[in-house]
């Protein structure tokens, strides 16, 4: 059969409504990198409206990209190269399945938008924790797909820590019925954590029971100046040891992200008279009867005394606090209209962040001068150290130097421990890196998986793993 007479053939065996023409939304992404290819997009209303596609897809050999909000920032949602392959997305699967307020857990289908499950779950007393940039377009089942991080990876976990179970539709159409919000079953491989993060290359989840937390009694947050990253490790040791799991997220930033705010927008009031060459946003979340603002105020002479802050502004209201959490959320906003070199999502040991901050200027100078701007959670290792022109120049007058930026970038982080993805994934964008840097052992597990799940490869290929390994 030719490209052309097995679309045909997919598109007879599915209700008529489901497909749909392949519109430039579904090809975008953020950074606007790639513009992505596809012969059509299928739109299923169900569990079963999503097997019975990948049944037809199965039988006719035609590959699937699944979609979510199309907010991932590695390529996994879109493909240069899939004139032939159909995009299917979850965006009509919007049902809030269960609440179970007793058992603190959240049933929904994966295309419910994330603020929308803050939202329910907040109308019940509760709180849902994954929280990111995105989460006003991204949706649930790309964030577990792609195992989302996120500002409160520190107290809560990423999201795979923040699922009891998952219904999914594997390659052959099949169910997996996986929803249980049991907090125990330890009956054999656990395909929940097999698939969360698989990033559409294993199968499709098509729902979730979610885990709840309450919500703190009492909120608070401050931005605190420090002279450098080593300040800010020990000032993040002590808060921890001062309020324990009360702190809900420890957030690096480097003066050049409030720069570029005040050059391109958005228009946020800055804190600080004069803006530190380094500052730290400390949120906490505690129970009744007690004063987040006594005991950052404490946190604050307590580090002054130890030469760790040089300056600090406690929220003294809710709404100041959501002033702070601005400044941070929009970094990437304002990143993007500068337009980087060469963006880069890493982790690293904790105790080793500084370490890298003071290292990786010397080895980016040899490639060229550039600005830096160095912003993420501390608290849990996770940095995005992105790299821009000099100003009067562009991104695009550096394309020659960005792969060399990236290699220069990846080593360093693989000499200390590290990981080159660290929440955003690897996509089509990190497939080499992967290749570079990861263990042979788990590659091989991993290629061995992927044929035994998918052997026809039709599953996202060219994500995570090379198509010829699938």
């Amino acid at each position: 059969m030719t490209a052309s007479s097995k679309l045909d053939a997919v598109k007879g065996d599915l209700p008529a409504d489901i497909w749909r023409e392949a519109t430039p939304n579904y090809l975008e992404e953020p950074r606007g990198r790639w513009q992505g290819k596809a012969a059509a997009v299928l739109a299923p209303r169900s569990t079963e409206e999503v097997a019975l596609a990948l049944r037809a897809c199965a039988a006719h050999r035609v590959a699937v990209i699944p979609y979510g909000g199309g907010t991932g920032l590695v390529g996994g949602q879109l493909s240069e190269n899939f004139d032939h392959g159909v995009i299917l997305s979850l965006e009509r699967m919007r049902a809030i399945r269960a609440m179970d307020e007793d058992g603190r857990s959240l049933t929904v289908e994966a295309g419910v938008i994330l603020a929308d499950i803050h939202a329910t779950a907040q109308k019940a007393g509760l709180l849902f924790p994954l929280s990111l940039a995105s989460q006003g377009s991204a949706r649930i089942g790309g964030l577990l797909a792609t195992n989302a991080g996120g500002v409160n990876v520190l107290r809560y976990g990423n999201a795979r820590d923040l699922v009891l179970g998952i219904e999914a539709v594997m390659p052959d159409g099949s169910i997996f019925h996986g929803l249980s919000p049991l907090r125990k079953d330890n009956t054999g491989y656990d395909l929940r954590h097999l698939l969360i993060g698989s990033e559409g290359t294993l199968g499709i989840i098509t729902a979730a029971s979610l885990r709840l937390f309450p919500e703190p009694a009492a909120q608070g947050a401050a931005l605190m100046a420090v002279p450098d990253p080593r300040a800010a490790l020990s000032l993040l040791r002590m808060t921890q040891d001062m309020v324990g799991e009360g702190l809900s997220a420890f957030e690096l930033m480097h003066r050049q992200g409030f720069d570029f705010l005040a050059e391109v927008g958005p228009d946020l009031r800055q804190p600080f008279d004069d803006i530190p060459e380094w500052c730290v946003l400390i949120d906490l979340g505690l129970g009744a009867g007690q004063d987040p603002a006594a005991l950052l105020e404490g946190l604050f002479a307590r580090a002054f005394e130890a030469d760790l802050v040089s300056d600090g502004v406690i929220a003294q209201s809710m709404a100041q606090r959501d002033d702070f959490w601005a400044l941070r959320e929009n970094i990437p906003e304002a990143n993007r209209r500068i337009g980087a070199v060469s963006s880069h999502d890493i982790s690293l040991p904790v105790g080793l962040v500084p370490q890298f901050i003071a290292d990786i200027p010397a080895r980016i100078a040899e490639i060229g001068d550039f600005r830096h701007n160095c912003f993420g959670h501390m608290g849990d290792g996770n940095l995005h150290y992105n790299i821009f022109p000099m100003p009067g120049k562009t991104r695009a007058d550096h394309l020659a130097e960005r792969d060399v930026i990236k290699r220069a970038m990846h080593d360093l982080v693989h000499e200390m421990g590290g990981s080159v993805s660290a929440e955003h994934g690897i996509g089509r964008l990190k497939v080499d890196d992967l290749e570079r840097y990861g263990d042979p052992a788990k590659l091989a597990a991993m290629r061995a998986i992927k044929a035994a799940l998918d052997p026809q490869g039709i599953m996202n290929p060219g994500a995570v793993l090379r198509s010829n390994a699938g």
